[in-house]
Protein backbone atom coordinates (compact mmCIF):
# COMPACT_ATOMS: atom_id res chain seq x y z
CA UNK A 1 0.00 0.00 0.00
CA UNK A 2 1.15 3.53 -0.99
CA UNK A 3 1.03 6.01 1.76
CA UNK A 4 0.58 9.84 0.99
CA UNK A 5 1.70 12.34 3.66
CA UNK A 6 -0.03 15.52 4.12
CA UNK A 7 0.64 18.05 6.54
CA UNK A 8 -1.62 18.63 9.83
CA UNK A 9 -0.18 21.59 11.43
CA UNK A 10 -0.99 25.06 12.08
CA UNK A 11 0.95 26.46 9.19
CA UNK A 12 0.19 23.99 6.65
CA UNK A 13 -3.85 24.23 7.55
CA UNK A 14 -3.97 27.56 7.59
CA UNK A 15 -3.15 27.88 3.71
CA UNK A 16 -5.61 24.65 2.34
CA UNK A 17 -3.76 21.90 3.99
CA UNK A 18 -7.25 19.70 5.19
CA UNK A 19 -9.18 20.15 2.12
CA UNK A 20 -6.28 19.00 0.12
CA UNK A 21 -6.17 15.69 2.43
CA UNK A 22 -9.87 15.58 1.59
CA UNK A 23 -9.57 16.27 -2.12
CA UNK A 24 -6.77 13.67 -2.03
CA UNK A 25 -9.58 10.60 0.13
CA UNK A 26 -12.20 11.49 -2.57
CA UNK A 27 -9.57 10.80 -5.40
CA UNK A 28 -8.41 7.83 -4.05
CA UNK A 29 -11.97 6.25 -3.17
CA UNK A 30 -13.19 7.10 -6.32
CA UNK A 31 -10.53 5.66 -8.65
CA UNK A 32 -9.99 2.90 -6.30
CA UNK A 33 -6.02 3.56 -5.61
CA UNK A 34 -4.86 1.13 -2.63
CA UNK A 35 -3.47 4.31 -0.45
CA UNK A 36 -3.89 5.33 2.69
CA UNK A 37 -3.33 9.03 3.97
CA UNK A 38 -1.07 10.00 7.39
CA UNK A 39 -1.40 13.63 8.25
CA UNK A 40 2.07 14.19 9.36
CA UNK A 41 3.50 17.01 11.11
CA UNK A 42 5.09 19.64 8.87
CA UNK A 43 8.58 19.81 7.75
CA UNK A 44 9.09 23.46 8.29
CA UNK A 45 9.81 24.21 4.66
CA UNK A 46 6.98 26.47 4.87
CA UNK A 47 7.28 27.66 1.02
CA UNK A 48 6.00 24.41 -0.25
CA UNK A 49 2.79 24.30 1.23
CA UNK A 50 -0.05 22.60 1.00
CA UNK A 51 3.10 20.02 0.53
CA UNK A 52 1.69 16.49 -0.10
CA UNK A 53 4.35 13.44 -0.07
CA UNK A 54 3.90 10.35 -1.49
CA UNK A 55 6.48 7.58 -0.18
CA UNK A 56 7.48 5.07 -2.79
CA UNK A 57 9.53 2.10 -1.65
CA UNK A 58 10.56 4.69 0.71
CA UNK A 59 11.55 7.48 -1.57
CA UNK A 60 9.07 10.52 -1.04
CA UNK A 61 8.20 12.54 -3.49
CA UNK A 62 6.75 15.94 -2.61
CA UNK A 63 3.84 18.14 -4.89
CA UNK A 64 4.01 21.60 -3.48
CA UNK A 65 1.65 24.34 -2.91
CA UNK A 66 -1.19 22.02 -4.00
CA UNK A 67 -4.99 23.22 -3.99
CA UNK A 68 -7.86 20.39 -3.65
CA UNK A 69 -8.53 20.33 -7.64
CA UNK A 70 -4.87 20.37 -7.88
CA UNK A 71 -4.84 17.49 -5.32
CA UNK A 72 -7.32 15.87 -6.82
CA UNK A 73 -6.31 15.95 -10.33
CA UNK A 74 -3.02 14.61 -9.30
CA UNK A 75 -4.84 11.07 -8.02
CA UNK A 76 -7.18 11.31 -11.21
CA UNK A 77 -5.53 8.80 -13.08
CA UNK A 78 -4.15 6.54 -10.31
CA UNK A 79 -0.78 7.79 -8.49
CA UNK A 80 0.83 10.74 -9.89
CA UNK A 81 3.66 10.95 -11.78
CA UNK A 82 7.12 12.82 -11.41
CA UNK A 83 6.61 14.22 -14.38
CA UNK A 84 3.80 16.53 -12.45
CA UNK A 85 3.94 20.31 -12.61
CA UNK A 86 3.45 20.11 -8.68
CA UNK A 87 6.10 17.62 -8.04
CA UNK A 88 9.43 19.09 -6.41
CA UNK A 89 11.43 15.82 -6.64
CA UNK A 90 12.33 13.93 -3.68
CA UNK A 91 11.73 16.20 -1.01
CA UNK A 92 14.63 14.89 1.31
CA UNK A 93 16.91 16.25 -1.55
CA UNK A 94 15.69 19.65 -1.41
CA UNK A 95 18.37 22.06 -1.03
CA UNK A 96 16.16 23.96 1.70
CA UNK A 97 16.19 21.03 3.79
CA UNK A 98 19.51 18.43 2.89
CA UNK A 99 21.38 22.33 3.51
CA UNK A 100 20.21 21.77 7.25
CA UNK A 101 21.82 19.66 10.24
CA UNK A 102 18.55 18.67 11.86
CA UNK A 103 19.08 17.00 15.31
CA UNK A 104 15.63 18.66 17.09
CA UNK A 105 13.40 18.53 14.10
CA UNK A 106 15.29 15.41 12.71
CA UNK A 107 11.66 13.37 12.80
CA UNK A 108 9.44 16.72 11.74
CA UNK A 109 7.36 15.67 9.08
CA UNK A 110 8.19 12.19 9.12
CA UNK A 111 5.09 10.93 9.87
CA UNK A 112 1.94 10.89 12.38
CA UNK A 113 2.95 12.91 15.74
CA UNK A 114 0.95 10.65 17.24
CA UNK A 115 2.22 7.46 16.44
CA UNK A 116 4.39 5.94 19.39
CA UNK A 117 5.70 3.45 17.53
CA UNK A 118 6.87 5.34 15.08
CA UNK A 119 8.44 7.90 17.64
CA UNK A 120 9.85 4.79 18.83
CA UNK A 121 11.50 3.06 15.68
CA UNK A 122 12.93 7.04 14.52
CA UNK A 123 15.08 6.74 18.12
CA UNK A 124 12.56 8.23 20.34
CA UNK A 125 13.09 7.04 23.92
CA UNK A 126 17.20 6.29 23.32
CA UNK A 127 17.99 9.19 25.46
CA UNK A 128 15.47 8.18 27.70
CA UNK A 129 16.66 4.83 28.61
CA UNK A 130 19.89 5.97 28.37
CA UNK A 131 19.07 8.13 31.34
CA UNK A 132 17.45 5.40 33.56
CA UNK A 133 20.83 3.88 33.48
CA UNK A 134 23.08 7.24 34.93
CA UNK A 135 22.84 8.75 38.28
CA UNK A 136 21.02 12.21 38.36
CA UNK A 137 24.63 13.79 38.57
CA UNK A 138 25.82 12.23 35.47
CA UNK A 139 22.51 13.33 33.72
CA UNK A 140 23.41 16.78 34.68
CA UNK A 141 26.87 16.21 33.65
CA UNK A 142 25.73 14.78 30.02
CA UNK A 143 23.89 18.49 30.01
CA UNK A 144 27.08 20.03 31.33
CA UNK A 145 29.64 18.44 28.75
CA UNK A 146 27.32 19.18 25.51
CA UNK A 147 27.31 23.05 26.56
CA UNK A 148 23.50 23.33 25.86
CA UNK A 149 22.09 26.67 26.87
CA UNK A 150 18.82 27.79 27.39
CA UNK A 151 17.15 28.27 23.88
CA UNK A 152 13.93 30.27 25.06
CA UNK A 153 16.14 33.60 24.33
CA UNK A 154 18.30 34.25 27.66
CA UNK A 155 20.68 31.27 26.53
CA UNK A 156 21.71 30.73 30.03
CA UNK A 157 23.77 27.57 30.85
CA UNK A 158 20.99 24.85 31.36
CA UNK A 159 23.60 22.26 33.22
CA UNK A 160 23.37 25.48 35.92
CA UNK A 161 19.93 25.50 36.63
CA UNK A 162 19.52 22.07 36.54
CA UNK A 163 22.09 21.33 39.36
CA UNK A 164 21.00 24.19 41.06
CA UNK A 165 17.29 21.91 41.58
CA UNK A 166 19.36 18.94 41.72
CA UNK A 167 21.19 19.97 45.07
CA UNK A 168 18.18 22.02 46.36
CA UNK A 169 16.80 19.98 49.39
CA UNK A 170 13.46 20.08 48.98
CA UNK A 171 10.30 17.33 49.15
CA UNK A 172 8.67 18.69 45.61
CA UNK A 173 10.60 19.80 42.90
CA UNK A 174 8.73 20.81 39.45
CA UNK A 175 9.78 20.86 35.88
CA UNK A 176 8.27 23.82 33.88
CA UNK A 177 8.34 24.06 30.03
CA UNK A 178 7.72 27.52 28.75
CA UNK A 179 5.75 26.95 25.65
CA UNK A 180 4.58 30.95 25.45
CA UNK A 181 6.17 31.27 22.68
CA UNK A 182 5.19 35.81 21.80
CA UNK A 183 7.82 36.55 19.64
CA UNK A 184 6.99 37.40 16.30
CA UNK A 185 8.37 35.91 13.29
CA UNK A 186 9.09 32.38 15.94
CA UNK A 187 7.18 29.21 15.71
CA UNK A 188 9.76 26.78 16.70
CA UNK A 189 8.32 25.62 19.86
CA UNK A 190 4.38 25.24 18.23
CA UNK A 191 6.02 22.95 15.27
CA UNK A 192 7.85 20.89 17.40
CA UNK A 193 5.05 20.34 19.72
CA UNK A 194 2.51 19.59 17.09
CA UNK A 195 5.34 17.29 15.00
CA UNK A 196 7.04 15.82 17.18
CA UNK A 197 5.21 15.96 21.02
CA UNK A 198 6.89 13.10 22.40
CA UNK A 199 9.75 14.59 22.00
CA UNK A 200 9.09 17.06 24.60
CA UNK A 201 7.44 14.98 26.89
CA UNK A 202 10.93 12.49 26.69
CA UNK A 203 12.68 15.94 27.35
CA UNK A 204 10.84 16.01 30.39
CA UNK A 205 11.07 13.12 32.28
CA UNK A 206 14.77 13.10 31.34
CA UNK A 207 14.38 16.45 33.22
CA UNK A 208 12.64 14.76 35.82
CA UNK A 209 15.10 11.67 36.90
CA UNK A 210 18.20 14.86 36.59
CA UNK A 211 16.29 16.90 38.96
CA UNK A 212 14.47 14.55 41.44
CA UNK A 213 11.14 16.56 40.18
CA UNK A 214 7.90 14.37 40.90
CA UNK A 215 5.48 17.06 38.39
CA UNK A 216 5.69 18.77 35.32
CA UNK A 217 3.74 21.72 33.86
CA UNK A 218 3.65 22.65 29.87
CA UNK A 219 2.71 26.64 29.92
CA UNK A 220 1.42 27.22 26.27
CA UNK A 221 0.65 29.88 24.15
CA UNK A 222 -3.12 30.34 24.35
CA UNK A 223 -3.41 31.35 20.46
CA UNK A 224 -2.09 27.73 19.94
CA UNK A 225 -5.45 25.99 19.27
CA UNK A 226 -3.95 23.20 16.85
CA UNK A 227 -0.84 22.29 19.38
CA UNK A 228 -3.22 22.26 22.65
CA UNK A 229 -5.04 19.38 20.43
CA UNK A 230 -1.87 17.55 19.07
CA UNK A 231 0.00 17.52 22.87
CA UNK A 232 -3.17 17.30 25.00
CA UNK A 233 -4.13 13.82 23.10
CA UNK A 234 0.26 12.70 22.85
CA UNK A 235 -0.18 13.06 26.88
CA UNK A 236 -2.98 10.66 27.06
CA UNK A 237 -1.35 8.38 24.76
CA UNK A 238 1.91 8.41 26.93
CA UNK A 239 -0.43 7.76 29.86
CA UNK A 240 -2.30 4.98 28.34
CA UNK A 241 1.53 3.91 27.59
CA UNK A 242 2.98 3.95 30.67
CA UNK A 243 5.32 6.66 29.47
CA UNK A 244 4.15 9.81 32.09
CA UNK A 245 2.38 8.50 35.39
CA UNK A 246 3.03 6.62 38.15
CA UNK A 247 5.99 5.04 36.56
CA UNK A 248 7.26 6.07 33.55
CA UNK A 249 8.64 3.84 31.36
CA UNK A 250 9.27 1.26 34.17
CA UNK A 251 11.54 3.91 36.04
CA UNK A 252 10.33 3.98 39.39
CA UNK A 253 9.63 7.45 38.42
CA UNK A 254 6.07 8.70 39.25
CA UNK A 255 5.97 11.64 36.70
CA UNK A 256 3.03 13.39 34.98
CA UNK A 257 2.46 16.25 32.99
CA UNK A 258 0.23 18.95 33.02
CA UNK A 259 -0.86 21.25 29.89
CA UNK A 260 -1.73 25.39 30.99
CA UNK A 261 -3.10 27.61 28.43
CA UNK A 262 -1.52 31.21 28.52
CA UNK A 263 -2.55 34.31 30.02
CA UNK A 264 -2.74 36.15 26.92
CA UNK A 265 -0.11 38.81 27.59
CA UNK A 266 3.47 38.95 25.89
CA UNK A 267 5.60 39.26 29.50
CA UNK A 268 3.97 35.45 30.72
CA UNK A 269 6.96 34.50 28.32
CA UNK A 270 9.10 35.48 31.51
CA UNK A 271 9.75 32.95 33.48
CA UNK A 272 8.37 34.19 36.94
CA UNK A 273 5.26 36.02 35.18
CA UNK A 274 4.52 32.93 33.91
CA UNK A 275 4.71 30.91 37.36
CA UNK A 276 2.39 33.30 39.26
CA UNK A 277 -0.23 33.19 35.74
CA UNK A 278 0.40 29.00 36.77
CA UNK A 279 -0.68 29.27 40.50
CA UNK A 280 -3.83 31.37 39.34
CA UNK A 281 -2.25 35.01 39.62
CA UNK A 282 -2.29 38.04 37.79
CA UNK A 283 1.01 37.37 35.49
CA UNK A 284 3.11 40.11 37.27
CA UNK A 285 7.06 39.83 37.37
CA UNK A 286 8.47 38.34 40.59
CA UNK A 287 11.67 40.43 41.93
CA UNK A 288 15.09 37.86 41.90
CA UNK A 289 16.51 36.31 44.30
CA UNK A 290 15.56 34.28 44.82
CA UNK A 291 15.67 32.48 41.32
CA UNK A 292 13.18 29.99 40.29
CA UNK A 293 15.66 26.72 40.35
CA UNK A 294 15.72 27.75 44.64
CA UNK A 295 12.30 28.87 44.80
CA UNK A 296 9.53 28.54 41.93
CA UNK A 297 6.05 27.22 41.67
CA UNK A 298 4.48 27.16 44.96
CA UNK A 299 7.29 27.85 46.63
CA UNK A 300 9.46 24.87 45.52
CA UNK A 301 12.52 24.57 43.69
CA UNK A 302 11.52 24.57 39.82
CA UNK A 303 13.31 24.03 36.37
CA UNK A 304 12.45 26.11 33.76
CA UNK A 305 13.22 25.20 30.20
CA UNK A 306 11.92 26.29 26.97
CA UNK A 307 10.64 23.45 24.52
CA UNK A 308 13.70 23.68 22.19
CA UNK A 309 16.05 22.87 25.53
CA UNK A 310 14.04 20.30 26.50
CA UNK A 311 14.02 18.46 23.34
CA UNK A 312 17.59 19.04 23.02
CA UNK A 313 18.40 16.82 26.01
CA UNK A 314 16.71 13.75 24.26
CA UNK A 315 19.49 14.02 21.50
CA UNK A 316 21.69 15.32 24.41
CA UNK A 317 21.38 11.83 26.31
CA UNK A 318 20.97 9.77 23.25
CA UNK A 319 23.97 10.61 21.55
CA UNK A 320 26.07 11.94 24.14
CA UNK A 321 27.03 15.62 25.71
CA UNK A 322 30.69 15.62 23.63
CA UNK A 323 28.87 14.75 20.31
CA UNK A 324 26.42 17.76 20.78
CA UNK A 325 29.28 19.76 21.83
CA UNK A 326 31.09 18.93 18.28
CA UNK A 327 29.00 21.54 16.49
CA UNK A 328 28.89 24.98 16.63
CA UNK A 329 31.14 27.52 17.61
CA UNK A 330 32.64 28.88 20.84
CA UNK A 331 30.39 29.36 23.92
CA UNK A 332 27.51 28.39 21.55
CA UNK A 333 27.07 24.73 20.73
CA UNK A 334 25.04 22.36 18.85
CA UNK A 335 22.22 23.47 16.78
CA UNK A 336 19.45 26.42 16.98
CA UNK A 337 16.53 25.91 14.87
CA UNK A 338 16.56 29.02 13.38
CA UNK A 339 12.75 30.32 11.98
CA UNK A 340 12.71 32.67 8.75
CA UNK A 341 9.63 34.65 8.56
CA UNK A 342 8.35 38.41 7.18
CA UNK A 343 9.41 39.52 4.06
CA UNK A 344 11.19 35.93 2.81
CA UNK A 345 10.84 33.65 -0.30
CA UNK A 346 11.41 30.91 1.82
CA UNK A 347 10.35 30.77 5.19
CA UNK A 348 10.23 28.21 7.97
CA UNK A 349 12.37 26.36 10.12
CA UNK A 350 16.17 26.26 9.40
CA UNK A 351 17.95 24.39 11.80
CA UNK A 352 22.06 24.84 11.72
CA UNK A 353 25.17 24.36 13.75
CA UNK A 354 25.80 27.72 15.11
CA UNK A 355 28.65 29.49 13.29
CA UNK A 356 26.57 30.24 10.03
CA UNK A 357 26.24 33.27 8.94
CA UNK A 358 22.79 35.65 8.63
CA UNK A 359 23.46 35.93 5.21
CA UNK A 360 23.69 32.44 4.51
CA UNK A 361 20.18 32.41 6.71
CA UNK A 362 18.80 34.94 4.43
CA UNK A 363 19.92 34.39 1.25
CA UNK A 364 20.83 30.76 0.95
CA UNK A 365 18.00 29.43 2.31
CA UNK A 366 15.45 32.35 2.57
CA UNK A 367 15.71 32.81 -1.34
CA UNK A 368 15.98 36.65 -0.39
CA UNK A 369 12.80 39.16 -0.39
CA UNK A 370 9.50 38.01 -1.45
CA UNK A 371 8.56 41.40 -2.69
CA UNK A 372 11.27 41.03 -4.91
CA UNK A 373 12.81 44.28 -3.61
CA UNK A 374 16.18 44.70 -1.60
CA UNK A 375 16.28 43.86 1.94
CA UNK A 376 16.91 46.58 3.46
CA UNK A 377 17.40 44.92 7.37
CA UNK A 378 16.85 41.63 9.46
CA UNK A 379 15.18 41.62 12.91
CA UNK A 380 16.56 38.91 15.19
CA UNK A 381 15.69 37.55 18.52
CA UNK A 382 11.75 38.81 18.20
CA UNK A 383 10.43 42.06 18.61
CA UNK A 384 12.73 43.29 21.48
CA UNK A 385 16.04 42.31 18.87
CA UNK A 386 18.18 44.56 16.89
CA UNK A 387 17.62 45.45 13.42
CA UNK A 388 20.88 44.37 10.93
CA UNK A 389 21.68 46.02 7.62
CA UNK A 390 23.27 43.83 4.85
CA UNK A 391 26.87 44.95 6.51
CA UNK A 392 26.47 43.06 9.43
CA UNK A 393 25.22 39.64 7.90
CA UNK A 394 28.40 38.07 7.80
CA UNK A 395 28.56 38.08 11.50
CA UNK A 396 28.38 34.58 12.61
CA UNK A 397 25.50 32.99 14.37
CA UNK A 398 26.75 32.97 17.64
CA UNK A 399 25.24 34.49 21.02
CA UNK A 400 28.59 36.05 21.79
CA UNK A 401 29.46 37.37 18.27
CA UNK A 402 25.99 38.96 18.29
CA UNK A 403 26.43 40.51 22.03
CA UNK A 404 29.62 42.36 20.61
CA UNK A 405 27.47 44.12 18.21
CA UNK A 406 24.55 45.25 20.75
CA UNK A 407 21.86 42.28 18.99
CA UNK A 408 20.76 38.83 20.26
CA UNK A 409 20.07 35.65 18.76
CA UNK A 410 17.00 35.48 21.49
CA UNK A 411 14.66 32.51 20.67
CA UNK A 412 15.74 32.33 16.94
CA UNK A 413 13.30 34.63 14.77
CA UNK A 414 14.61 35.97 11.87
CA UNK A 415 12.04 38.26 9.97
CA UNK A 416 12.87 39.99 7.02
CA UNK A 417 12.10 43.65 6.13
CA UNK A 418 12.61 45.17 2.75
CA UNK A 419 13.72 48.81 1.41
CA UNK A 420 10.27 50.29 2.08
CA UNK A 421 10.44 49.82 5.65
CA UNK A 422 10.27 53.14 7.54
CA UNK A 423 12.65 52.27 10.67
CA UNK A 424 11.70 55.44 12.40
CA UNK A 425 8.22 53.49 12.47
CA UNK A 426 9.53 50.52 13.85
CA UNK A 427 11.31 52.17 16.65
CA UNK A 428 8.23 53.73 17.71
CA UNK A 429 6.70 50.55 17.25
CA UNK A 430 8.65 49.02 19.56
CA UNK A 431 8.21 51.55 22.56
CA UNK A 432 4.38 50.89 21.75
CA UNK A 433 4.89 47.39 22.03
CA UNK A 434 6.63 47.34 25.36
CA UNK A 435 4.24 49.62 26.66
CA UNK A 436 1.11 47.68 25.76
CA UNK A 437 2.89 44.13 27.02
CA UNK A 438 4.56 45.91 30.46
CA UNK A 439 2.87 43.82 33.57
CA UNK A 440 3.22 47.94 34.67
CA UNK A 441 5.22 46.77 37.93
CA UNK A 442 8.16 48.62 37.85
CA UNK A 443 8.52 52.38 36.36
CA UNK A 444 11.29 51.93 34.04
CA UNK A 445 9.44 49.74 31.76
CA UNK A 446 5.62 51.07 32.59
CA UNK A 447 6.38 54.73 32.33
CA UNK A 448 9.45 54.57 30.30
CA UNK A 449 8.20 53.31 27.26
CA UNK A 450 5.16 55.21 26.99
CA UNK A 451 7.97 58.35 27.09
CA UNK A 452 10.18 56.72 24.74
CA UNK A 453 7.12 56.36 21.89
CA UNK A 454 5.89 60.27 22.71
CA UNK A 455 9.88 60.70 22.40
CA UNK A 456 10.51 59.43 19.24
CA UNK A 457 7.02 60.82 17.66
CA UNK A 458 8.39 64.20 18.19
CA UNK A 459 11.91 63.13 16.50
CA UNK A 460 9.74 61.92 13.64
CA UNK A 461 7.77 65.24 13.63
CA UNK A 462 10.81 66.93 13.05
CA UNK A 463 10.37 68.79 17.03
CA UNK A 464 14.10 69.67 18.43
CA UNK A 465 15.14 66.00 16.81
CA UNK A 466 18.56 66.42 18.31
CA UNK A 467 17.34 67.01 22.07
CA UNK A 468 15.27 64.64 21.81
CA UNK A 469 17.50 61.84 20.26
CA UNK A 470 19.81 62.53 22.91
CA UNK A 471 16.75 62.12 25.58
CA UNK A 472 15.91 59.13 23.94
CA UNK A 473 19.50 57.60 24.19
CA UNK A 474 19.24 58.74 28.16
CA UNK A 475 16.08 57.04 28.19
CA UNK A 476 17.10 53.70 26.70
CA UNK A 477 20.02 53.46 29.33
CA UNK A 478 17.64 54.06 32.24
CA UNK A 479 15.06 51.12 30.75
CA UNK A 480 17.95 49.09 30.23
CA UNK A 481 19.58 49.42 33.53
CA UNK A 482 16.23 49.79 35.54
CA UNK A 483 13.94 47.17 34.63
CA UNK A 484 12.56 44.38 36.60
CA UNK A 485 12.46 42.14 33.73
CA UNK A 486 14.07 41.68 29.48
CA UNK A 487 11.00 43.12 28.04
CA UNK A 488 11.97 46.53 29.34
CA UNK A 489 15.53 45.88 29.63
CA UNK A 490 15.50 44.85 26.00
CA UNK A 491 12.88 47.17 24.56
CA UNK A 492 16.07 49.17 23.71
CA UNK A 493 17.77 47.44 21.55
CA UNK A 494 15.79 47.98 18.40
CA UNK A 495 15.77 50.98 19.06
CA UNK A 496 19.74 51.46 19.34
CA UNK A 497 19.91 49.78 16.99
CA UNK A 498 17.73 51.95 14.42
CA UNK A 499 19.83 54.90 15.78
CA UNK A 500 22.42 52.97 14.71
CA UNK A 501 22.34 51.40 11.61
CA UNK A 502 18.78 53.71 10.03
CA UNK A 503 19.50 57.04 11.71
CA UNK A 504 18.46 59.05 8.51
CA UNK A 505 14.76 57.74 8.87
CA UNK A 506 14.49 59.87 12.18
CA UNK A 507 14.66 62.64 9.66
CA UNK A 508 12.17 62.26 6.96
CA UNK A 509 9.08 64.40 6.75
CA UNK A 510 6.28 62.43 7.46
CA UNK A 511 4.04 65.37 7.51
CA UNK A 512 5.07 66.65 4.03
CA UNK A 513 4.42 63.44 2.51
CA UNK A 514 8.13 62.22 2.00
CA UNK A 515 7.56 58.53 3.94
CA UNK A 516 8.06 55.56 2.13
CA UNK A 517 5.11 53.41 1.04
CA UNK A 518 4.29 50.60 3.11
CA UNK A 519 4.68 47.14 1.42
CA UNK A 520 1.58 45.08 2.20
CA UNK A 521 3.82 42.01 1.91
CA UNK A 522 6.41 43.51 4.36
CA UNK A 523 5.49 40.37 6.61
CA UNK A 524 5.22 40.73 11.06
CA UNK A 525 5.65 43.46 13.03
Amino acid sequence: MTTIYIPNDTSACSVGADAVAAAVETAIERTGIDARIVRNGSRGAYALEPLLEVDSDGDRIGYACLTPTRAAALFARGLPERTAPDCVGNVDALPFLRGQRRLTFARAGLSDPLDLDAYRRARGFEGLERARAMSSAQIVDEIRRSGLRGRGGAAFPAAVKWQTVLDADAPTKYVVCNADEGDSGTFADRLLMEADPFQLIEGMLIAALATGARSGYVYLRSEYPRARDVFERALAIARRAGVVGRDARGAGLAFDIELRLGAGAYVCGEETSLLESIEGRRPLVRAKPPVPAIQGLFGAPTLINNVLTLAAATTILADGGDAYAALGVGRSRGTMPFQLAGNVARGGIVELPFGATLRTLVESFGGGSLSKRPLRAVQVGGPLGAYLPPTEWDVPLDYEAFAARGAMLGHGGVVAFDDTTDFAEQAEFAMRFCAHESCGKCTPCRIGSQRGAEVIARIRAGDAPDANVALLEDLCETMELGSLCALGGLTPMPVRSILRHFREDFSRADLAGDAPQRNPAQGTR
